[in-house]
């Protein structure tokens, strides 16, 4: 079925993309992504990948070049990270309301200032409301298993949304790890090429992007709505098909030890890892306790989450990014939304950790099962909001 390989997160998206019949790749580097786009621009340039690579003059740029071509009817990828999603900010509203199914790397690196090249959320969640679909990796063959993935949801006529994968910047994207590739014939045969039923065409006239006033922009952004509702059916139906041709089936969430789990640990990317070795070692002590991954962010898969928390007494949430002045980070509230609605609901408190890239160790995450422990025995939230490992 396929090889192994040893490759960096970053190697393993490259490899990916070049081997989804990409038509066109709009970039402009900044750390911690630029290994994506210098790997495929060495194999555009050495004949294995046939593609139009675009060099560009910003980020902005890049995405505006991606719209172009996505609308053109091309299969398109690009990459970026912090300053860089922020700078593209105005564009990727506009490929979301264009229906462009752009696929995007996003390489989680903190916002500036001060400046800083490491691991924080920023940039992922900053999208959260821009009508992307969310992949997150926790692992480079994840990360791997994703980008080939996120092409078929993307394009997908249910759906047509543009779509980004994220990695941590430098635990992921710059950790070599062993990883299984699939034949590019298997790729091929699931992923071919793009058959765009809507594009710019002389024949077929058809217009992008109008003055839509009082009279329209509503119904657009209606659709758009459901778009991303179908986008979490496809998301399945996709993970489930991938199984059937890697061996490795994806879902929405990833539970671990979470049905009889009197704590349980909500996160996203690298750090479930780190969790799931402690919550295994706690086990041996006697304390039930769990871990709940989120690969999907956005649409947020909220009944799944649902199900998997419903019989905690305590839900811990790390956030590996900060929302100043809001009542926790953005995957706490999204929790807290889904939760709301049970008879009986779980202590629920959010972990502000890891920022900039500092290491969420195994000593921290027993701190925050401790915690829950303690509001369990005193029967309420002592404190809502913690920042564990700040000095």
């Amino acid at each position: 079925m396929g090889k192994v390989l040893g490759l960096m997160g970053n190697e393993a998206v490259a490899y990916a993309v070049k081997q989804s019949n990409v038509d066109v790749i709009a970039a402009y580097p900044i750390t911690p992504q630029t290994i994506i786009v210098e790997r495929l621009s060495e194999f555009v340039a050495n004949g294995e990948l046939d593609a139009a690579f675009v060099p560009v003059e910003s980020e902005h740029s890049a995405l505006s070049c991606c719209v172009g071509a996505s609308l053109a009817g091309a299969r398109v990828f690009t990459a970026s990270a912090s300053q860089g999603i922020a700078l593209m900010f105005e564009i990727t509203f506009i490929a979301s309301s264009m229906r462009c199914p752009i696929v995007m790397a996003i390489v989680n690196r903190a916002f500036s200032a001060p400046i800083n090249i490491h691991c924080s959320h920023d940039d992922t969640v900053a999208l959260r409301d821009a009508s992307w679909v969310h992949l997150i990796s926790e692992s480079v063959q994840e990360a791997y298993d994703n980008a080939i993935q996120a092409f078929k949801i993307a394009e997908d006529s249910r759906v047509l949304l543009p779509t980004s994968i994220s990695l941590d910047g430098f635990i992921l994207s710059h950790c070599l790890e062993r990883i299984e590739v699939l034949d590019n014939k298997v790729v091929s045969d699931f992923l071919p090429p793009r058959k765009a039923e809507y594009k710019l065409d002389p024949e077929k006239p058809i217009t992008f992007g109008p003055l839509a006033l009082q009279d329209y922009y509503f119904e657009f952004k209606r659709q758009q709505e459901e778009a991303m509702r179908n986008a979490l059916s496809v998301v399945k139906e996709v993970g489930k098909k991938y199984g059937e041709i890697s061996g490795r089936t994806y879902g929405t969430v990833k539970k671990f030890m979470t049905d009889d789990a009197d704590v349980v640990l909500v996160c996203m990317g690298t750090v479930a890892g780190t969790a799931r070795v402690v919550a295994r070692s706690l086990r041996k002590e006697g304390k039930k306790v769990g871990v709940l991954s989120i690969r999907l962010f956005r649409p947020f898969p909220a009944q799944d989450v649902v199900e998997a928390l419903r019989n905690a007494k305590a839900v811990a949430v790390i956030d590996r990014s900060s929302a100043p002045g809001c009542i926790g980070g953005p995957l706490f509230e999204d929790i807290c939304t889904a939760l709301y609605d049970l008879p009986e609901k779980p202590l629920t408190y959010n972990i502000i950790a890891g920022l900039g890239g500092r290491d969420i160790t195994p000593e921290h995450i027993k701190q925050i099962y401790n915690t829950g422990y303690k509001y369990i025995k005193e029967g309420k939230v002592l404190e809502k909001v913690l920042w564990v490992g700040v000095r």
